[in-house]
């Protein structure tokens, strides 16, 4: 496997790492960037564009990231929180009076972000259309009774995050998630990150697919998942079912009219460099420009705010304010560290405190969660790097 790109001398590691991706873990397309206070130090891509292609992998090309994009999402919030236009501690139904419904009139701004909403499933789940339309959706989320009192436990709100953080952004500042994302995140940022597809980027784009374990790989995992997990996702009546299932049938994510759809949750379109760029923003000045969050901010990104059984994935799970935590359900570098996974693949973090940002992308998606074993091989390299 040809690898393409330049790593900063001490971190050969996470090519060593990467390469093996491709040798031993079945990797067929991906690229890893990581920054280090604000400037790049690891930026690798080799592979086919297509997980079913041949075209290759250039730098530059982008793939959907799925639940990575929560963190992005997240950043918007708290942004807005920064600048004096949202307040986190506030009721929804302040700026959203339709949310009051329900039994819903108490939930705080900060229990969106955290997963404790209550609201991580539909009754009516809603077709792919209908979660791309954002007065369908948010009317739909507004409308749903909590299946726990909001702010009193937490569940990951897999699907449901889309809308409620959409439509809390369009009532606040008039835009939609993705405009704002556009505008304020990325284009400052300098960041290949899109949450909703512009037609005039569609061909960086690779195609993906659920691709499965590589035979090596396989063997050598011998850790089965719990049989509460298991059943969990086995039983079309659970929350993880429901909240997984809230968009139903399953999108086509190689369809280009789901990636041009506003979907926060689940349909971000990035390079690693954009995603890991982004996080580098938000910890530091990237390339001696652009800082987004505050010191301040991103110890508020990053203050847990639910920990313990989680009611939707069936583990223990650590959420900040939009952000899951290093923790056994997504190890990331160190107790600080913030970030994302998206469900199979992807990952994107921050860790202040040796001020590390990561991305790491791929077309091929596995049944993993929250802990995809080549991110994590190659979050391992970045450690033994700076070691």
């Amino acid at each position: 496997m040809d690898v393409n790109g330049v790593v900063a001398e001490g971190f050969e590691p996470v090519r060593d790492a990467f390469e093996a991706n491709f040798e031993a873990r079945g990797d067929r397309g991906a690229a890893v960037t990581v920054y280090r206070h604000g400037h790049r130090v690891v930026d690798l891509w080799a592979g086919t564009k297509d997980v079913d292609g041949t075209a290759p992998w250039e730098q530059g090309t982008a793939q959907i990231v799925r639940s990575a994009t929560k963190g992005v999402a997240a950043a918007v919030l708290l942004l807005l929180a920064q600048r004096g236009e949202l307040d986190l501690d506030a009721p929804v139904g302040e700026y959203w009076p339709e949310y009051k419904a329900a039994g819903k009139e108490h939930t705080l701004v900060w229990h969106l972000l955290a997963h404790r909403a209550g609201v991580p499933v539909l009754d009516r789940p809603l077709t792919p259309e209908q979660a791309a339309d954002p007065v369908a959706s948010a009317t739909a989320v507004a409308a749903q009774a909590p299946v726990w009192e909001p702010g009193t436990d937490h569940g990951y709100h897999a699907q449901t995050y889309s809308w409620l953080t959409g439509e809390l952004v369009r009532r606040v500042t008039g835009r939609s998630i993705g405009e704002w994302i556009a505008d304020e995140i990325a284009g400052p940022v300098g960041a290949d990150l899109w949450v909703g597809l512009p037609s005039d980027e569609e061909s960086r784009v690779g195609r993906v697919a659920q691709a499965e374990a590589a035979p090596a790989e396989a063997s050598a995992l011998r850790v089965r998942p719990k049989r509460s997990v298991s059943e969990a996702y086995a039983n079309p009546d659970s929350l993880t079912r429901r909240a997984f299932g809230a968009i139903t049938p399953m999108p086509d994510e190689n369809d280009p009219a789901y990636r041009a759809a506003v979907l926060p949750a689940s349909n971000g379109i990035a390079t690693a460099d954009g995603l890991a760029r982004v996080y580098a923003s938000l910890i530091g000045e990237v390339d001696g420009g652009v800082r987004l969050f505050t010191p301040e901010t991103a110890e508020l990104a990053r203050a847990e705010r639910s920990s313990g059984p989680d009611r939707v994935l069936v583990i223990n799970t650590r959420f900040g304010l939009g952000y899951m935590l290093h923790g056994g359900a997504s190890p990331l570098l160190s107790d600080g560290s913030f970030g994302h996974p998206g469900r199979g693949g992807a990952l994107g973090f921050a860790d202040p405190e040796s001020g590390i940002a990561f991305g790491y992308v791929t077309n091929s998606f596995r049944k993993s969660v929250t802990a995809d074993p080549r991110a994590q091989a190659l979050v391992r390299a970045v450690r033994t790097a700076l070691s």
